[in-house]
């Protein structure tokens, strides 16, 4: 285990490197030096992945399972480290729902894919046909990853690519870049030379990765526009693709939800990571008769949650990541204003304090068409829609051409269930929201993407389907 300055220093550019300063969202003051690497570089880790990927297979699943348990036990060892850099990269606090939770959840999905079974499947066995479905490797994965848990999404992508027997090359965001570059070296301590790469480099050179006649699939978590790109630019080498897009969540509260009981998952499902998370609930739909009491209920509890530098103990909330996104907020929440929403509370920034911090807005009275309910914020303000009538509810939860996840909310868990089988979402929650589980697959619906992560399909979905017969 390195401390945390030695770690920084390992993964920092070298002297004569071209290199890019990583500041810090909630200060402004560097954090470190990320290289940028080049075309060559990106070439000769394409390379050095095709190169070792037919041992790495040949080693068969429990070889390399077990060396993904011992991958989890290298980034339990160097949690704080990884947890401080990130929490200093990202903006994200270091408790709550945060930094150490997200480094957290790396060793946790790296030991439970690890431990996924994967048989083969006999499809027909009549005495005259026997066939079987078996998954073999695809080869080279290219895992291109987000700012927003940056540690956290490279391993749902590195961890099922790994145990499936493919090789990995892993782009960042240009963002978040020294988070992952640490998380990879601290995986390596552990994993055999070469399974395992990372470029950091610019969105040009990045770009490589995708129509790269070696890549066999692109596992991508970003915008829809983006994933449209990957689309294109993969379409001549006819790649598979796993692409997890934009969603826009919708909650509904059914009339017996208890707005008291319920205020703070409810908040927890719309401010996870300060509201930057695609699975995160972005559109809360309420009844008529209780309205104003989830108002009042959620209003107490977002005035409770301390918003700060991630660095200091007592703080859950943190900065947007980046100018760029506060902007998308701030833009988002002005314009409901002048609309004539009621700001039940923040909305009003404090442009004078260092760092991209916007404060937790709660609006009501809002439109299902105005552009804070109709377009994903990704930050820190939650538009909370009035309806009458369930049929209501499903068709402005329904209306936009994004669906990644979604949740109800009710006493009746059966009444939930039924309202929660008409909503067009890849995964829908039952009294919480974003609840991601290894075990279980998750993927959208529409336009949020399309394969499944997590879980034995999650496994599928990172290899070849092949047919024995006979």
């Amino acid at each position: 285990m390195e401390t945390y300055d030695a770690l920084l220093a390992s993964i920092s550019a070298a002297s004569g490197q071209d290199s890019r300063t990583i500041l810090n969202p909630a200060t402004g003051e560097p954090v470190g030096e990320a290289p940028v690497h080049t075309l060559e570089y990106v070439e000769e880790a394409v390379a050095e992945a095709v190169a070792t990927q037919p041992a790495w297979a040949a080693l068969g699943h429990g070889a390399r399972s077990a060396a993904l348990l011992k991958a989890a036990d290298a980034v339990e060892r160097s949690a704080e480290e990884l947890a401080q850099l990130l929490s200093r990269e990202q903006g994200k606090p270091l408790n709550g729902p945060n930094a150490r939770f997200e480094v957290g959840a790396c060793v946790a999905w790296l030991r439970a894919t690890a431990g996924l079974p994967l048989e083969p499947e006999t499809i027909v066995d009549d005495g005259d046909t026997r066939a079987e479905l078996h998954y073999k490797p695809i080869g080279v994965v290219a895992a291109i990853g987000p700012w927003n848990w940056p540690m956290m999404i490279a391993i749902w992508q590195i961890a099922p690519a790994l145990r499936m027997g493919n090789t990995v090359v892993v782009k960042p965001s240009g963002n978040t870049p020294l988070s992952v570059l640490a998380l990879v070296k601290v995986l390596n301590e552990e994993l055999p030379e070469g399974v395992l790469s990372v470029v950091s480099c610019g969105r040009e050179v990045g770009a490589r990765l995708t129509e790269h006649p070696a890549i066999g699939k692109v596992m991508f978590t970003g915008s829809t526009a983006a994933g449209r790109a990957i689309i294109r630019s993969s379409a001549d080498t006819v790649k598979r693709l796993t692409l997890e897009l934009g969603g826009n969540d919708a909650g509904i509260l059914l009339p017996d939800a208890d707005p008291k009981a319920i205020a703070e998952d409810v908040f927890w499902g719309a401010f996870l990571n300060t509201g930057q998370t695609c699975a995160a609930l972005k559109r809360l739909y309420v009844h008529d008769s209780i309205y104003d009491a989830v108002c009042q209920e959620l209003t107490a509890v977002a005035k409770a949650m301390p918003m700060g530098n991630g660095l200091d103990e007592n703080n859950v909330l943190g900065p947007l990541q980046n100018k760029a996104q506060y902007d998308v907020v701030a833009d988002l929440v002005e314009a409901a204003k002048a609309s004539g929403a009621r700001v039940l509370v923040g909305g009003n920034p404090d442009t004078d304090q260092p760092g991209y911090f916007y404060p937790t807005t709660l609006v009501a009275d809002i439109d299902n068409d105005n552009p804070l309910v109709a377009e994903e914020q990704f930050g820190p303000a939650l538009p909370i829609i009035r309806y009458s009538t369930i049929d209501e509810a499903v068709e402005k939860a329904n209306a936009l051409d994004v669906g990644l996840g979604a949740s109800v909310w009710s006493a009746n868990r059966e009444a939930a269930r039924e309202v929660a089988s008409r909503i067009q979402a890849g995964t829908v929650w039952i009294n919480r929201h974003g609840a991601v589980d290894p075990r279980i697959p998750f993927g959208g619906a529409k336009q949020s993407g399309y394969g499944l992560e997590f879980g034995i399909e999650g496994l599928k979905h990172l290899g070849v389907p092949q047919v024995i017969n006979g």
